[in-house]
């Protein structure tokens, strides 16, 4: 059964993270997703890191589905190959740094031209315009710029610091996968093709707002007090290892006291829902909370606040994340193999469609420029035709 987006033609000139997870998300959606990249390495994710027959990890987990076509973009008749694809593609998707696809005749009002239904989607570190538009831009710039660094304090070691993964990149891709998808529907509707604008800066910083700004929401003098969830939240050592509990309402501080031997606090008006609002208090009571937990293992803590209802969880090693009794009834993490990498492992795409499900390995993450002869066919490319393109350095000669 096809995915929510079959029929949907993607021409993707994308690199590394921002763009090419995006299209992997409409690839996984049913999209026909052509990834075109330059001669020589291609995506900087194909550097040989955690690689093996040809692919690496970081490629394959964010180009699952696609197709990989090498184009010289430089040269005028690579370009040419490009407008054929577009005259009859639905989205186009960027992440050049602004004006470059300008400068390239790849631009916006270039594609527009031949295509007006054309859903054109450029991401960018910071936006089009203003002071840092033309700064080269990574992920952790990001993360710096937009609040998550400035909240990743550990209170036992008040040292900023980052969010181990590329959240800036996700959040951006996250969004720019769902604008594009909205922009279908929109023109579907009637609203013709439109350009999508992904900002990685305000992507983040909208992701991050909704729980990072909550002390920052209100404004004036009258501004609320409490507590950000980034000053509560914390990892319980066990006595043999680590897990994550948290309690939010009465009811589940409830549980949590009777879970660590000590029903007796919920009579201590210290630890009260008013009590606990006071610095000392909950100072105090964590401190309490720290020492009971120590005293047990995680699965007997585990065990007994699962019995009153309490949220918890343990701390899992990337290596346990495949025996999870859950993860592994969800089905969440999926293996393939690949002819030429071999066995390999991706986590299964979150949303399930009842009646459009999604096929996430409908097509393997592809090899540099695998596909490059076979999109030329579908584009009317001759066998002499295609030997020129070689000839001229338009796609690589293939040895």
């Amino acid at each position: 059964m096809p995915g929510p987006l079959s029929g949907i033609k993607v021409v993707d000139v994308s690199a590394v993270v921002s763009g090419p997870l995006a299209t992997m998300m409409l690839a996984d959606q049913g999209a026909d997703v052509i990834r075109i990249e330059p001669h020589g390495l291609g995506d900087t994710l194909r550097l040989p890191n955690f690689a093996r027959g040809g692919l690496t990890a970081f490629f394959a987990n964010t180009n699952r589905g696609k197709r990989s076509m090498v184009l010289d973009l430089t040269k005028p008749a690579g370009r040419e190959i490009v407008y054929q694809m577009v005259r009859d593609a639905d989205v186009f998707v960027q992440n050049w740094r602004p004006g470059a696809t300008d400068r390239l005749k790849l631009g916006e009002p270039d594609l527009r031209a031949l295509n007006p239904e054309l859903i054109y989607c450029s991401i960018s570190g910071y936006g089009p315009t203003g002071p840092y538009a033309q700064r080269r831009v990574y992920d952790p710039i990001i993360q710096g710029l937009s609040g998550h660094t400035g909240v990743q304090i550990n209170p036992e070691v008040p040292i900023r610091d980052l969010v181990r993964n590329i959240v800036s990149d996700k959040s951006s891709a996250y969004t720019a996968a769902q604008a594009i998808s909205a922009a279908l529907f929109a023109r579907e509707r009637g609203a013709g093709g439109q350009h999508v604008e992904v900002p990685m800066l305000d992507a983040s910083l909208a992701f991050f707002w909704c729980d990072g700004m909550i002390a920052h929401t209100f404004t004036g003098e009258d501004k609320p007090k409490g507590q950000a969830l980034y000053e509560v939240y914390r990892l319980w050592e066990t006595s043999d290892g680590h897990l994550m509990y948290f309690a939010a309402t009465d009811s589940e501080f409830a549980g949590l006291f009777r879970a660590v031997g000590h029903p007796e606090w919920n009579d201590d008006p210290r630890f009260s829902r008013e009590g606990r609002g006071e610095a000392d208090n909950a100072a105090e009571l964590g401190s309490l909370l720290m020492a009971a937990i120590q005293s047990m293992t995680t699965k007997e803590c585990i065990d007994r606040m699962v019995a009153q209802d309490v949220p918890v969880g343990p701390v899992l090693t990337l290596d346990e994340l495949f025996e999870d009794e859950q993860i592994r009834h969800n089905d969440a993490i999926l293996a393939f193999d690949h002819p030429t990498a071999g066995r390999f492992h991706q986590a299964r795409p979150a949303a399930r469609f009842d009646k459009t499900p999604q096929n996430p390995l409908v097509r393997m993450p592809p090899l540099h420029g695998e596909h490059t002869e076979e999109i030329l066919a579908e584009l009317g490319f001759d066998a002499d035709a295609i030997a020129q393109l070689r000839a001229d350095e338009i796609i690589p000669s293939g040895d």
